[in-house]
């Protein structure tokens, strides 16, 4: 199927995007096109225009701001994948970076297109969860940082407000003694995540002394496992203790996890303890490394 007819606008920067979002009500925005192609070819979106954003400057790049990562929206999958300081200081994030996708998918999708589609299955929004990072929106009067357990509100839907682009992702750089790991249950044709598990692990003296979890793609958004967290915190590193506490994800999942003809609700549900509990064990083994 083809697209409905649209006005083709590209921005230069983020100021003179503001202003063809002003000029163009209904307008959506283009950054590496792999959310919003899809749609406008199924004419499940039909903007009266679509306006690229795709070679703004200011957009891209990653670099230290204090103790995060500021990772510009325009980044692709493939380039925080290969980040040293990104793999370093944020593993999880580049973990589930390499897993998105294909290779043609990881070299044009960008962080800022995902998180701004919150699509359910991404794997992104649950990493980002977990390590309490931050998105940074830019409208036409200046930015605001939405921490990213607030940003994702439900399916598809964020807290981005009219005329809001989001220009970066903040990420809590890891401290010595930290880990986090990302896992999945991958659909094998899209590599959309059926079950993903985000978890950041603190070890004091064999002690998980903080923990962090996060569960997506079986949930209309991606949520903190607060049950997991308490059930781990301060017991012993070790794989009885992940177990147990991943057991406790199913009070964490509330009554509307996701199904379809895939793998149905009740089956998400049983296989969400076993990908908890092989993030929990990864983020300790590296924090045990750390």
């Amino acid at each position: 199927m083809y697209a409905a007819e649209f006005n083709y606008l590209r921005a230069s920067s983020l100021a003179e995007a503001h202003r063809l979002l002003a000029a163009n009500p209904g307008a959506k925005l283009l950054a590496g096109g792999h959310s919003l192609i899809p749609l406008l070819k199924l004419r499940l979106a039909a903007p009266p225009a679509v306006i690229d954003i795709g070679r703004i400057a200011e957009l891209r790049g990653i670099a230290r701001r204090g103790d995060d990562l500021r990772i510009g929206a325009l980044t692709t999958h493939a380039e925080i994948a290969a980040s040293a300081e990104v793999r370093k200081s944020a593993a999880a994030l580049a973990e589930a970076a390499a897993g998105v996708g294909d290779p043609a998918v990881r070299n044009r999708g960008t962080i800022g297109g995902n998180v701004a589609h919150a699509d359910p299955a991404s794997d992104l929004p649950t990493v980002l969860v977990a390590l309490e990072g931050a998105v940074v929106a830019a409208g036409p009067k200046g930015e605001r940082t939405i921490p990213a357990a607030e940003f994702f509100t439900g399916v598809m839907t964020t807290a981005l407000r009219d005329h809001e682009i989001v220009a970066a992702v903040l990420v809590p750089m890891a401290t010595r003694g930290v880990g986090s790991a990302y896992t999945k249950f991958a659909h094998p044709a899209s590599r959309y995540a059926v079950v993903g598990a985000a978890a950041l692990v603190a070890v004091n003296k064999g002690t998980c002394a903080e923990v962090r979890v996060a569960v997506g793609g079986l949930v209309p958004h991606a949520r903190r496992a607060s049950a997991v967290e308490r059930a781990l915190s301060g017991q012993p590193a070790e794989a009885a203790s992940f177990a147990a506490a991943a057991a406790r994800v199913r009070d964490d999942l509330g009554s509307d996890v996701l199904g379809d003809i895939f793998a149905s609700a009740e089956y998400r549900a049983a296989m969400a303890p076993v990908y908890v509990k092989r993030a929990l064990a990864a983020a300790a083994a590296r924090a045990g490394l750390a």
